[in-house]
């Protein structure tokens, strides 16, 4: 097989970039490990900032989203038993839109298989050959065979345990890591949401956050041990946690219910430069993580979508290398920024094992000085919303 765009991974990034390159006329093919229903059963964060919308918008995949998305011009912020609200639109003019990334999956696939574009279910044994040629393969096994698609570029849009961030020679990448000293464990119910807007909670007892996918499905989090397991939990003892946790006045209209899943995340940032080798081009957790609070994950992604989509654009119609050549600097410079931003909001409002009281005063002033100062409000929400592109 022959393609302009090998894109290895068939999650969002990989799937936006094939539609996006799709509707510039500049095929691909997406090589996928997992069935589609599976990558469809993953539970994700929903918080989309202005720019996914757009790229969204751009890939013919927004109706749905417009329809049955949920615009929050804010956010809360609580602690000490009191809660404050940063105002997006105030600040910025843009609000956020909750929408779950599960559903963004589901519309990108809808839009692939309308347009008959060609994707490859339950690959197994990627390799990368060549990126660092101008003749770049892949070769992979399907049902027991093997298959080789020779192509102009290769887009790595398979996650942080992928193929493709391991096909960057080490002497040519540097990994930058943080792991945080504790989870978060999640529920999913079938219940009303708390509040509105998110909730996010700085509690003696650990962080949590109140989230919600739509009016009768709501996500919510908290704080746990690296060494807990989801079984360890039962749904009662969820619940009556994440009530101590939020404002009296928030747990005491809490609705809840069976969890209909239930799991626990680790914390990490990482990231890896540069984010391209050749013609090899890295997107999303290939390349970087950031911890869950400020839902950046999908979002970088997005942006990393944009500017190789650009460039390869830029290759393609005007014959020239600009774009892709300056791809992994661009990239990098908004990634970073969205790493200091998830970093500086996890340290904010977690509780850590070697905290000293200096550290909690110091928390605690942080989160007074951002309630009562609107340049430390409009500052978070700017990053809240996302940067620009």
């Amino acid at each position: 097989m022959k393609t302009r765009v090998a894109i290895i991974g068939g999650g969002p990034s990989g799937l936006l970039l094939s539609q996006l390159l799709h509707l510039r006329g500049i095929d691909s093919i997406v090589l996928e490990r997992q069935t589609k229903e599976h990558v469809l059963g993953r539970i994700r964060a929903g918080v989309l900032e202005q720019g996914l919308v757009k790229l969204l918008e751009q890939a013919g995949c927004a109706d749905r989203l417009h329809a049955e998305g949920y615009v929050h011009d804010g956010t809360l912020i609580s602690y000490d038993n009191s809660m404050f609200r940063i105002d997006f639109t105030e600040h910025t003019g843009t609000p956020v839109i909750v929408y779950g990334q599960t559903e963004v999956t589901r519309d990108l696939y809808a839009a692939r298989d309308a347009a008959g574009g060609h994707i490859e279910f339950q690959v197994e044994d990627v390799v990368i050959h060549g990126a660092d040629t101008d003749a770049p393969h892949v070769t992979y096994t399907s049902q027991g065979q093997q298959h080789r698609i020779d192509c102009d570029f290769i887009a790595g849009c398979d996650g942080f345990h992928g193929v493709s961030r391991q096909s960057i020679p080490l002497t040519v990448r540097r990994e930058y890591e943080k792991i945080y000293p504790f989870g978060w464990l999640g529920i999913l119910s079938q219940t009303p949401p708390v509040a509105e807007e998110l909730i996010y909670a700085n509690s003696p007892r650990g962080f949590a956050l109140c989230s919600m996918r739509n009016e009768n499905l709501s996500r919510y989090y908290i704080q746990c041990a690296l060494s807990d397991k989801p079984e360890d939990w039962s749904d009662e003892d969820f619940w009556q946690e994440l009530k101590r946790r939020i404002p009296a006045d928030q747990a005491e209209k809490l609705v809840t219910g069976p969890s209909i899943e239930k799991s626990i995340a680790p914390l990490r940032s990482f990231v890896t430069e540069p984010m391209r080798w050749g013609r090899l081009f890295l997107c999303g957790d290939a390349a970087h993580i950031v911890p869950p609070t400020g839902a950046k994950g999908l979002n970088t992604a997005a942006s990393d979508v944009h500017y190789l989509y650009q460039g390869l654009c830029d290759y393609y119609e005007n014959d020239s290398t600009a774009g892709i050549d300056s791809y992994s600097e661009k990239a990098l410079a908004r990634i970073w920024k969205a790493e200091r931003f998830s970093w500086w909001f996890s340290s904010l409002m977690h509780r850590y094992p070697d905290q000293s009281e200096f550290d909690l005063k110091m928390q605690l002033a942080e989160l007074e000085f951002l309630r009562t100062n609107k340049s430390a409000q409009q500052a978070m929400a700017e990053n809240y919303v996302g940067l620009p592109y």
